[in-house]
Order: C-alpha cells, then sequence, then structure tokens
C-alpha cells in the first residue's frame, strides 16, 4: 500500500520545516497586495508561517515576509497581516 507524501514547508519565523497545514500561508499578488490564504491555493508567490505569537514576533524582527517576496512591502499592509495573523492564531488551539 502507497503512502501519500506530506508536502512539507519551512516558516519564515522560526526556520523549521513542518507539513504545509499546520502553517498559514501568507501570498503577494501581482497586484502586490498581501493577504493570509487559507486554502493554500491562491496565486501570487507565498511564504508559510506558523500561526503562533513567537515565529510571528521572529518573522517581524527578522523582515522574513518581504525578505520572502525578494520585495519592500509597505509597513501597513505587513501590521494588517500580522494583525490577522495574531487574530487567526486566537482561533485555533
Amino acid at each position: 500500500m502507497k503512502t501519500r507524501k506530506i508536502p512539507m514547508r519551512r516558516c519564515v519565523g522560526c526556520m523549521e520545516s513542518k507539513p504545509k497545514k499546520e502553517l498559514v500561508r501568507i501570498v503577494c499578488t501581482l497586484q502586490g497586495e498581501l493577504m493570509l490564504d487559507y486554502t493554500g491555493k491562491a496565486n501570487g508567490r507565498g511564504v508559510y508561517l506558523c500561526p503562533n505569537a513567537e515565529c510571528i514576533s521572529k518573522a517581524r524582527k527578522k523582515k522574513a515576509v518581504g525578505r520572502g517576496f525578494e520585495r519592500e512591502l509597505e509597513p501597513e499592509q505587513l501590521e494588517r497581516i500580522f494583525e490577522e495573523l495574531s487574530a487567526y492564531e486566537g482561533e485555533n488551539p
């Protein structure tokens, strides 16, 4: 019997590889808009982040989200994304 391969992705906060389903994807669309992608299928370049406060603060300090997209991001966009992530973390244990 074949076992399915579990897709792994690296968190930009803690730099650990984890199953894709455990991480939240942040997408930068072609128009330069940032958004959380809960489905993991939205168009655009994506970076992955653990939905916990520790990884969120590490990613914020290292400016890892902008580096993952290889571009300078608007501070307002980043703040909104980090706030959404913090709210998302509160919903999921």
